[in-house]
C-alpha cells in the first residue's frame, strides 16, 4: 500500500508535524485570504453603486448633450471624466458624447422614462466590450429646453467601467497570494522548528533508550525539566530504569546468594560420595558404624539441597502466578494442619493452640507453607521440652516459642533473603523461609511481624484481613 497516506505516515515525525503546520496554516490563510477578497469586492461594488446612486448630470451638460445629439450644436467637453453619459428617448434611441461606447438599453432603462422613480442597477457590456455598471433615473423636457423643440420625456444613463473594481481586486489577489505563500512557507519553517524544539527530549529518551539496548547501561537518567508529557515520559523512564537496575542487582545478588547456599551441602556431599567411592575402588570397606553415618549425611544433606532448591523455585515464580488463583480459605483450618506438621518435627515439644475460626483470600498452598515456615522456626528454636503456644483470633496468628530470641540488631535483617543468625548457621535451614513467609502475607493483603517475646523467646505475628464467616459470595469482606 503505496496511499498519500501511506507515504505521509512514513515521514520522520518532525516532518509530518511541520507538514501538518504549514497545512493548517495555509487553510487558515487561504481562508482569510478568500474572505478578505470577497468582502473588499462587495465595499468596492458598494461603494461604486453608491457613487452611481448620488450623480445628478448638470442640466447645462444635458442640455449640450441634447442639441449635440439633435446635431444643433457642438458639444463642449465633458466635466464628468470616469463616467459614461447617455441619453435615452421614449422610443429606445441613445445618444452618447463623443468617444464614450454607446450602452445598450434595456426594458428597465426605457421603464424610468416620463416617471418619478429610478432605475435598478445592472450591468451591461458596452458597444466597446467594457462591462459597465449602469444606473438610469428620469428628467422631463422642462429640464432640457431646447429652440423650437417639443416638450419630451427622456432617461438618463450613468454609467462607469467595472474595471475601477476589478482591477483593484487582481492587485489584492496577487499581493494575498504573495502574503499567503510567504506565510505558509514561514509556517513550515516555524512548525519544523517547533518540532525540532518539541522533540528534543524525545530524541534524547530515543538516544537513551538506543544506549541501554546497546550497553545494557541501566544508569542512564535523563534530565527531567517541567510537568509536560515529555517530562512526564522522562520520568518515567528514569523511575524504569531505576527499577530495572534494583531488579537486576537483586537478580545478581540472589544468584551469588544461591551459589553461596548451594556449595555446602554440595561439597559436602561430594566429600562424602568420594569416600564412598574411594571405598569401593581400593576395596578397603569402611567400617559399619562409619559407613551408616556417611549414608545418614548424603540423605540429610539431599534433603537440605532439595528443601533449598524448592526455596529457590518458590522465589522465583513471577508474581502473577504467585498471587492466583485466590481464593476464600479457611486459615483456622490451614494453621491446624499446619500444627500437625509441626508436632510430627519436634515430638518432644508441647504446641498448645487457640484458633478461632477465620477466612481469607489467600492462595491456599502458598498460605499453608509460610505458616508452616513459621512454625518451623519456632520448633527449630526451642529447647527440649518447652511450649510454643499459637493462637489466632480475628486474623491475627500468634506464634510464641521460649527460645533464645532474636537480638534486637538482628530484627530488621530477618526477612532478607540468605540472611541467617550467626547463632543459627550450624542449623539447617536455607535462609529463605522467612522471606517466603513475608511475600506470601503481603500478597494476601496482610503483615507479619517479630519481636522479643516477654519473659524470653520469639513471638511471631501474622494479620491477614478477613471474616469469621464465610461471606455468600466466597470473597471475604
Amino acid at each position: 500500500m503505496t496511499g498519500p497516506l501511506h507515504r505521509f505516515r512514513a515521514l520522520p515525525l518532525r516532518s509530518r508535524l511541520a507538514l501538518l503546520v504549514a497545512t493548517a496554516v495555509a487553510v487558515a490563510v487561504a481562508a482569510v485570504a478568500v474572505a478578505c477578497w470577497f468582502v473588499t469586492r462587495a465595499q468596492l461594488e458598494e461603494r461604486q453603486d453608491e457613487t452611481l446612486r448620488g450623480t445628478r448630470v448638470d442640466q447645462d451638460y444635458l442640455v449640450d448633450l441634447y442639441r449635440y445629439c439633435k446635431q444643433a450644436t457642438k458639444l463642449p467637453p465633458t466635466p464628468y471624466s470616469g463616467f459614461t453619459v447617455q441619453l435615452i428617448d421614449g422610443q429606445g434611441n441613445a445618444c452618447v458624447a463623443p468617444g464614450s461606447p454607446e450602452l445598450p438599453v434595456t426594458g428597465s432603462d426605457l421603464s424610468v422614462i416620463g416617471s418619478d422613480r429610478t432605475g435598478p442597477l445592472h450591468t451591461e457590456t458596452a458597444s466597446d466590450g467594457t462591462k459597465m455598471r449602469v444606473f438610469t433615473y428620469p428628467v422631463t423636457a422642462t429640464r432640457v429646453p431646447g429652440p423650437d423643440q417639443p416638450r419630451i420625456d427622456l432617461g438618463v444613463s450613468i454609467a462607469r467601467p467595472l474595471s475601477e473594481i476589478d482591477k483593484p481586486l487582481s492587485t489584492l489577489a496577487w499581493v494575498l497570494l504573495l502574503v499567503s505563500g510567504i506565510g505558509v512557507v514561514g509556517a513550515g519553517a516555524a512548525g519544523l522548528w517547533v518540532a525540532r524544539s518539541g522533540l528534543r527530549p524525545v530524541d534524547e529518551l530515543t538516544e537513551a533508550v538506543e544506549h541501554v539496548a546497546r550497553t545494557e547501561d541501566l544508569t542512564v537518567r535523563i534530565p527531567v525539566d517541567g510537568e509536560d508529557e515529555i517530562a512526564r515520559l522522562s520520568r518515567s523512564f528514569n523511575s524504569m530504569t531505576a527499577s530495572l537496575a534494583t531488579s537486576r542487582d537483586r537478580q545478581a545478588q540472589l544468584i551469588a546468594d544461591a551459589g553461596h547456599e548451594l556449595r555446602t551441602p554440595l561439597t559436602s556431599l561430594r566429600t562424602n560420595v568420594e569416600l564412598l567411592a574411594r571405598s569401593d575402588e581400593t576395596g578397603r570397606a569402611i567400617p559399619p558404624d562409619d559407613r551408616k553415618a556417611l549414608m545418614s549425611s548424603v540423605k540429610a544433606q539431599m534433603t537440605e539441597l532439595a528443601s533449598l532448591i524448592g526455596d529457590l523455585q518458590e522465589l522465583a515464580r513471577p508474581d502473577a502466578a504467585r498471587t492466583g488463583p485466590l481464593q476464600v480459605v479457611a486459615l483456622h483450618d490451614i494453621t491446624r494442619t499446619a500444627l500437625q506438621r509441626a508436632r510430627l518435627r519436634g515430638p518432644e515439644l508441647t504446641i498448645t493452640a487457640e484458633l478461632a475460626p477465620w477466612y481469607v483470600r489467600a492462595e491456599p498452598a502458598a498460605l499453608e507453607r509460610a505458616i508452616v515456615n513459621v512454625l518451623d522456626n519456632a520448633v527449630k528454636f526451642s529447647p527440649p521440652g518447652s511450649t510454643i503456644d499459637v493462637e489466632l483470633h480475628r486474623g491475627r496468628l500468634t506464634v510464641r516459642d521460649h527460645g533464645p530470641g532474636i537480638p534486637a540488631d538482628e530484627l530488621p535483617h530477618v526477612f532478607e533473603r540468605f540472611w541467617r543468625s550467626p547463632s543459627a548457621r550450624q542449623l539447617p535451614g536455607s535462609g529463605l523461609g522467612l522471606s517466603i513467609v513475608a511475600r506470601t502475607v503481603q500478597q494476601s493483603g496482610g503483615d507479619i511481624a517479630l519481636s522479643p517475646a516477654p519473659g524470653g523467646g520469639t513471638e511471631a505475628v501474622i494479620s491477614l484481613p478477613g471474616a469469621p464467616t464465610p461471606p455468600p459470595d466466597g470473597v471475604p469482606e
